[in-house]
């Protein structure tokens, strides 16, 4: 399983408290985390990931290194076009706060027909809002799970 964390590269203490939170709940359920590599809210959700045993992942915008809690860096040198790739590499991906470079992975996502998960995010069809990182973790795992596994 494959989950994207996404959000700002600054954040208020509450998201960053989340993000936290979520990665490490994202690695405790066995699932990769990907993200864009930079700061914020994609930091914290790694610093919780790897403080839980879990793997990284940054698709990074150029030819840079990442934030230090990333175990595999994807050097794109593609800007925000990296954000393509990010939302297509998950199964389900978590919104927590962000602006347009969040809106832009979460249209790809739902365009894509990957289910996303907000917590404190944009309110727009399609996104199923969550009140706690458990909750947030728990439907997305689902989510990824079906996706690996469909019935048939």
């Amino acid at each position: 399983m494959q989950i994207a964390v996404i959000g700002a590269a600054d954040t208020t203490p509450e998201e960053s408290g989340a993000a936290h939170a979520v990665g490490s709940l994202v690695a405790g359920a066995g699932a990769i985390l990907i993200c864009g590599g930079l700061g914020g809210v994609m930091e914290a959700a790694c610093r919780g990931a790897q403080k839980a045993g879990g793997t990284t992942v940054g698709i990074v915008p150029d030819t840079g290194h990442g934030n230090r809690y990333l175990d595999i860096v994807i050097r794109s040198g593609l800007g925000h076009a990296r954000n393509v790739l990010v939302s297509q590499s998950a199964d389900a991906v978590i919104a927590i706060g962000g602006s347009y470079g969040t809106l832009s992975e979460i249209a790809v996502a739902l365009k894509n027909e990957r289910p996303v998960f907000g917590l404190s995010t944009w309110k727009i069809p399609g996104i199923i809002p969550c009140a706690t990182p458990e909750e947030a973790v728990g439907m997305a795992v689902r989510a990824a799970r079906e996706a690996s596994h469909p019935k048939g």
